[in-house]
């Protein structure tokens, strides 16, 4: 015999509250980082859940007020845990304790792991004319953005299960989705940054040596592009500058070095 669902929310109005967490990032203050944005996408379900009664609505959006700082693309899974116990009363402080392990396993699986390869390919296919790179990075940034109707009726649906879901697996998942994100991106290192020493040492009037050839790539092949990334590395993670003067500085220094015939 089917049990009668309690739930206030259906799945159009979870479909709709997926689309509706783009608004995460709307408003940024470094106080509450993205609340504002959050409570306005949760604005409708909370009337809906609460019946439009002023004084429930109005507590739980002091509630949802609280500071939060996310993954926006999992933001959907959140959001559906979070109305799915306000239906219940069971809201309280959960999203301040749950914000942190999303954002890792967001941050690592997307920014770090899955968009990075995809870009890398897609350079690929486009830096030899190909107009499947372009496509191919669209068409999984926007599988990307639709996933979040699948992250938000998953919340949603698990409701306190995916508390423990979380906490258990929050790190493992973090950790493994980084280190690969790391290794396809070393990989990419030898594939897309190239520099090239020009001079070289002549021996007799018929035989020259190569600085990077004969000299450079005998010793360690790509290791002045190794070296220069990690440069960079030192200077966004160590001496926190910004990635715009390390861009601007790279320009200028490929340009400078080209004038005089040493790339």
């Amino acid at each position: 015999m089917k049990t009668e669902s309690n739930n206030k929310l259906t799945k159009k109005d979870l479909r709709k509250l997926a689309f509706r967490s783009v608004l995460l990032q709307a408003s940024f203050n470094y106080e509450r980082m993205q609340a504002a944005g959050w409570t306005c996408a949760l604005l409708p379900f909370l009337k809906k859940i609460h019946n439009n009664d002023k004084e429930k609505v109005s507590q739980s959006m002091k509630d949802n007020l609280e500071f939060i700082n996310t993954n926006p693309t999992l933001v959907g899974f959140l959001m559906g845990l979070v109305l799915s116990l306000e239906e219940k009363s069971l809201i309280k402080g959960l999203k301040v304790a749950l914000f942190g392990p999303l954002a890792g396993i967001g941050d690592a699986l997307l920014w770090f792991t899955l968009l990075p390869i995809v870009a890398g390919i897609s350079a690929s296919f486009a830096s030899q004319g190909s107009i499947v790179g372009p496509i191919l990075f669209f068409g999984v940034y926007v599988c990307v953005f639709l996933s979040r109707i699948i992250w938000t009726s998953a919340g949603y649906k698990l409701g306190v299960k995916a508390i423990d879901i979380l906490k258990e697996n929050s790190k493992s998942i973090s950790k493994a989705a980084t280190t690969l994100g790391v290794t396809v991106i070393g990989g990419l290192i030898a594939s897309y940054v190239h520099i090239t020493l020009l001079p070289s040492i002549s021996i007799s009037a018929d035989h020259a040596i190569s600085l990077q050839t004969d000299f450079v790539d005998k010793i360690l092949p790509n290791i002045l592009p190794m070296g220069y990334t990690l440069l960079m590395f030192y200077f966004l993670k160590k001496k926190n500058v910004n990635p715009t003067i390390l861009i601007l500085v790279t320009f200028a220094l490929a340009i400078l070095l080209s004038l005089l015939g040493v790339l």
